[in-house]
């Protein structure tokens, strides 16, 4: 019998260019931030697409996109690149000192809000490193080696604190380049002909949009379903089909206008939202609280 191959790490280089292909969705972007040629990010990209052996980037109408297995893949690493930078320069500095915060998210909230706001925290407090984890279980604090995290539901738990976050507003959006056809969405009831994309973690969305439209609920459960919030929205921006998006965590998209929304009934589910979540039965270091206050001023912002 052969010795099972031990699991390998990716090649490092390559993954750190794919990461920051994945979130800037530019070669180019990519290039300048990584101080190196466009075609060796290229050749970096498909080295690690190699080694792994899936397809990580297509390229449509022009722009590059995260496959499924791409989009999954970086909302994966996204957190340790963002953990080992912040390592990293704790060491470089001297600074063996610093205060470890742990923190768990849904990865489709860790990556479309909260990491590109980080920076302004690690700026304004130095001192602090953030440990950022993801997944979409229930918190456990009484368990997980975490000090806090984020969840999403009503804000009513036992033997926790939690901090609203932003709105839960829910919207259909659609690949904008699929609403410049003469089959363009204009009316809830097309719906009923097109391919709904579900997010397992919240599989009664549509459902709710449905019932708010006064749609029959029949087809609110068709369609396709992908595993995070995240891989439903990269569906849609490759034109697969409707994703019903959280509307704080697609606001890049449909501002640059990759992503259209093309009903004007946006639901909000009111107290159902994300909220930041700690422990009602230890006492609050530093720094959770020195977290807690950034949190706020962004929301306020």
């Amino acid at each position: 019998m052969s010795t099972p191959r031990p699991p390998q790490l990716p090649p490092l280089n390559p993954t750190r260019v794919f990461e920051a292909t994945g979130r800037l969705l530019s070669v180019t972007k990519a290039a300048e931030e990584l101080c190196v040629t466009p075609a060796a990010v290229s050749r970096q990209v498909r080295a690690l697409e190699h080694f792994l052996g899936v397809k990580l980037f297509n390229r449509a109408r022009g722009r590059l996109e995260l496959t499924p297995a791409g989009s999954r893949y970086l909302a994966d690493i996204t957190p340790l690149f963002s953990a080992l930078l912040t390592a990293t320069e704790a060491l470089r500095s001297g600074d063996r000192g610093r205060t470890l915060l742990k923190i768990r998210s849904p990865a489709t909230f860790a990556v479309r809000w909260l990491i590109p706001r980080l920076a302004s925290f690690h700026r304004d407090n130095p001192a602090v490193e953030v440990r950022l984890t993801t997944s979409s279980a229930p918190l456990d604090l009484d368990h997980e080696d975490i000090d806090a995290g984020i969840q999403l539901g009503d804000g009513s738990w036992p033997s926790v604190h939690s901090q609203r976050l932003v709105a839960n507003v829910l919207v259909p959006v659609v690949a904008s380049a699929r609403q410049q056809g003469p089959d363009r969405l204009t009316r809830s009831e097309q719906l009923r002909d097109e391919v709904l994309l579900h997010t397992m973690a919240r599989p009664d969305d549509w459902a709710r949009w449905f019932t708010a439209a006064g749609l029959p609920g029949e087809r609110a459960y068709s369609g396709m379903r992908y595993e995070t919030s995240l891989l439903a929205y990269q569906a849609a921006l490759e034109g697969h089909g409707v994703a019903l998006a959280q509307k704080a965590l697609v606001h890049t998209e449909l501002t640059e206008g990759t992503l259209t929304a093309p009903f004007s009934l946006d639901l909000d589910l009111g107290d159902h939202t994300y909220y930041f979540v700690w422990s009602a039965d230890r006492s609050q270091p530093a720094a959770l609280s020195a977290f807690r206050t950034w949190l706020a001023a962004v929301i306020d912002a």
